[in-house]
């Protein structure tokens, strides 16, 4: 299956997720990409089965002028609604909190973090979207979170000297799936085994309705 990936912002350079998503070593995925967000457009998107999103509220990494307005929520909630997977991974989630409508469908946003610290990535265990996966610690940005959706499936959980927060979850908006991922700002994370796990089992639990 062939998703598309939109990343790299000021705060969060493509060659992260380009490193961890290349190590699956997951042939059920490949990957097209969008780094600079002048190259997307609803028709672009549309033929794929699932989006992952890794790009904050930037058009690129040197140009911090938002990308996202409301045509661009509207695209991504009929996107969803009509059966498509929406995997977003960390600043996927961050300077969105002033978008209703995106910060509606991902269920919940980034609200900002502490300065990079030993982070303890938590499984919910028994969950299926934490198959293969268990605790560990990891220098990571802390993100600390709004989640929005009181219903929202929560199977992963962050904490630090800060505090424990929500660290990944699902919900489903129309026909579609969406996913969060909080954690990986450095790729250290990305390819830690367990949150390679995470990551596949999201991007197969996002596409199955495909």
């Amino acid at each position: 299956m062939r998703a598309l990936v939109i990343c790299d912002d000021y705060w969060h350079h493509a060659d992260v997720p380009r490193a961890g998503l290349g190590a699956l070593g997951d042939g059920a995925f490949a990957f097209d990409w969008i780094e600079d967000a002048k190259e997307w457009s609803a028709e672009r998107m549309a033929p794929y089965p699932l989006v992952v999103l890794v790009k904050s509220n930037n058009v690129s990494s040197t140009d911090r002028e938002p990308w996202v307005d409301d045509a661009v929520e509207q695209a991504f909630l009929e996107y969803v609604r009509s059966g498509k997977g929406l995997l977003a991974i960390h600043s996927g989630t961050a300077s969105y909190q002033d978008r209703p409508v995106l910060r509606g469908l991902l269920g919940g946003v980034f609200l900002r973090h502490p300065p990079q610290c030993d982070v303890t990535v938590t499984p919910k265990e028994g969950h299926p979207l934490v198959a293969g996966a268990t605790a560990f610690t990891v220098k990571d940005e802390h993100y600390l979170m709004a989640l929005d959706d009181e219903t929202a499936d929560v199977f992963l959980t962050t904490a630090s000297e800060h505090g424990t927060e929500p660290g990944g979850w699902t919900r489903t908006e129309g026909e579609g799936r969406v996913c969060v991922l909080t954690p990986g700002h450095n790729v250290e994370v990305w390819l830690h085994p367990s949150f390679q796990a995470l990551l596949r089992n999201a991007l197969r639990w996002c596409a199955a309705k495909e």
